[in-house]
């Protein structure tokens, strides 16, 4: 008696728990894929939206031109240019209150960025742990296929008087695709995720150090602006003449 043991006869062979299976490894090893290719160009225009970014705002170019150019963009704002323009924004409510402390001027713009910046990397993270979870289940569950199904092949031996190889290879071979089609999935879920998360950690980085930076110049700014009103109600209160 021969047995084909092809790949697509092997799964067809198999047991509907094994089956089943297969197809929900299959369907994860897909959804898994989606999101590495989906991530990868999400993460590849962040990086250089961030690095255009950055050339412009150290070019020189002053704030206000900038905080003008972004904010007429018709794409979506995202990345550094949302943190600098949620920054600038309340930057520019804050100071035009009367009576206003600079410190606080700063420490509004400061909280306005860190928000921003905390939505900005809550976008790149997005999936991540799809495939965090398809990197750390899948072996799992496809061994768990391959035990259901050397399982059933050794009870279908219990059922003839003598077991022979021919007879036990089969089942063997269908469970073991489990396993198989198991790390298939996972092994590029955990390559990709650890790519993506120290990509992502990168990101975060520049952003924060960019809130540092800006900051400082806007808390220049801030002193600059009080010393000039200081000056002209100095100049107002002298005598005359």
């Amino acid at each position: 008696m021969t047995h084909d043991l092809s790949f697509w006869s092997l799964i067809a062979n198999a047991s509907l728990i094994v089956q089943l299976i297969m197809l929900a490894l299959a369907l994860v090893s897909l959804g898994s894929w989606w999101v590495i290719v989906k991530k990868g160009l999400v993460l590849a225009s962040a990086k250089r939206a961030t690095d255009q970014f950055e050339d412009d705002f150290w070019s020189g170019i002053e704030l206000a031109s900038l905080y003008s150019r972004v904010s007429r963009q018709k794409e979506v704002v995202a990345g550094m240019e949302a943190i600098f323009l949620a920054g600038f924004q309340e930057f520019l409510r804050l100071r035009a209150q009367p009576n206003v402390d600079p410190e606080s001027v700063v420490s509004g713009a400061q909280r306005a960025m860190r928000a921003a910046g905390s939505r900005e990397l809550d976008d790149l993270e997005t999936y991540l742990s799809l495939l965090a979870t398809t990197g750390s289940t899948s072996p799992y569950i496809g061994l768990f296929g391959t035990v259901w199904g050397i399982m059933n092949a050794f009870r279908a031996l219990g059922l003839v008087q003598q077991a022979t190889l021919a007879q036990v290879a089969p089942g063997i071979a269908e469970a073991l695709i489990a396993t198989a089609m198991g790390l298939f999935a996972a092994i590029p879920a955990v390559i990709f995720y650890n790519r993506y998360a120290h990509e992502v950690d990168r990101l975060a980085n520049r952003y924060e150090t960019f809130m540092e930076e800006f900051s400082n110049i806007l808390q220049r700014q801030s002193y600059s602006l009080r010393k000039s009103y200081a000056d002209a109600a100095a100049r107002a209160a002298a005598p005359q003449g």
